[in-house]
């Protein structure tokens, strides 16, 4: 079923953020099927209710469709040119995005060039900022060199936990988010997907993130969300993905409303558009229509993206201003 016209409307008129996107997972179809050309028709999982069977099954189909195509750094830039002007269409003014360390370690590719890239496809008027996303495992002794060199990167806003949520966190994870705090990165972990909220609290506790992405199981502690919202720890929510990937998890009882209703700071993104066949507006909507989520409160949404985004008050204030002006009634 199509939305409402002026639904679809009202979520375009709102400038938007997008603060929880794998740059890989962001690949666009026609680039896969450019190369995989038995790609004829989206993946099954872009069905409305598809249910992945678990982590592992939804990262096996993303990695088989991500190492298609991205084999070099022209392959990043390329990719980013469309991902990038897709959110300009949708009324987007803010990326944060991250590049994942095993393509580096196992594509052989650079990382200062990747880096290099996907900042050459930024378009102009469209603030992005750059992640390196590590996984558990990820410092051995071929990328520990990497991950250190990476701190010195001056484009590199920061870097975030990826990955299975139940392998275990290494001794070298905790040293290595304070080393990148130390170097003036900012410092991001997926919790709370997969493994609950005590597995939120021990990332918040152990690695000392200034963000969690998902972090939605955190509403199994009431603790927990209590102090999530009095110290305005950001949640980078993606319900579309929670819904295609969390058993028991639908958008109609998405744990968004409970946290949001909390006073959690709870924003809103994609995760990984080439297995949800989702965009930043489709979320919106979802959350207006099977969420229950009312026009003022998408706009307080979209207002957190911009609270939380790596931008000082005065790049901020215009879309604040905006976002504040529009009307809902």
């Amino acid at each position: 079923m199509l939305p409402d016209s002026s639904l679809r409307a009202f979520v375009q008129s709102l400038p938007k953020t997008e603060t929880h996107l794998h740059f890989e997972g962001a690949l666009p179809f026609e680039l896969l099927q450019r190369v995989r050309p038995e790609f004829k028709q989206p993946p099954a999982s872009w069905a409305p209710d598809f249910k992945f069977r678990d982590f592992g099954h939804f990262e096996q189909e993303l990695l088989d469709m991500a190492f298609s195509w991205f084999t070099s750094p022209d392959r990043y830039q390329e990719a980013g040119k469309l991902i990038f002007a897709r959110h300009v269409a949708q009324n987007v003014k803010y990326v944060e995005t991250s590049f994942a360390s095993g393509m580096l370690e196992f594509g052989g590719l650079d990382g200062r060039e990747v880096l290099a890239a996907i900042r050459a496809a930024v378009p102009v008027g469209l603030e992005v900022r750059i992640f390196l996303g590590i996984h558990h495992s990820g410092a051995g002794p071929k990328m520990l060199p990497v991950l250190e060199d990476a701190l010195t990167w001056p484009d590199l806003a920061g870097i975030d936990l990826h990955g299975f949520e139940d392998a275990p966190i290494e001794p070298w994870t905790a040293p290595y988010w304070a080393a990148a705090r130390r170097a003036g990165k900012y410092t991001k972990a997926h919790a709370g997907e997969f493994m609950g909220a005590d597995f939120v609290r021990r990332i918040l506790d152990e690695l000392q993130p200034h963000r969690i992405e998902h972090g939605v199981r955190a509403v199994e502690d009431s603790v927990l969300v209590d102090e999530l919202a009095r110290s305005g720890i950001g949640l980078d929510v993606c319900p579309i993905s929670n819904h295609k990937l969390m058993l028991g998890i639908t958008l109609a009882n998405h744990p968004i409303r409970q946290l949001f209703d909390a006073g959690v700071k709870a924003t809103i993104s994609t995760d990984d558009p080439i297995s949800f066949g989702n965009t930043v507006t489709d979320e919106y909507i979802a959350l207006a229509e099977r969420g229950g989520f009312s026009r003022k409160e998408l706009v307080q949404l979209a207002r957190n993206g911009f609270e939380v985004a790596l931008l000082s008050e005065a790049q901020k204030k215009p879309w604040m201003d905006a976002l504040q002006n529009i009307a809902v009634g």
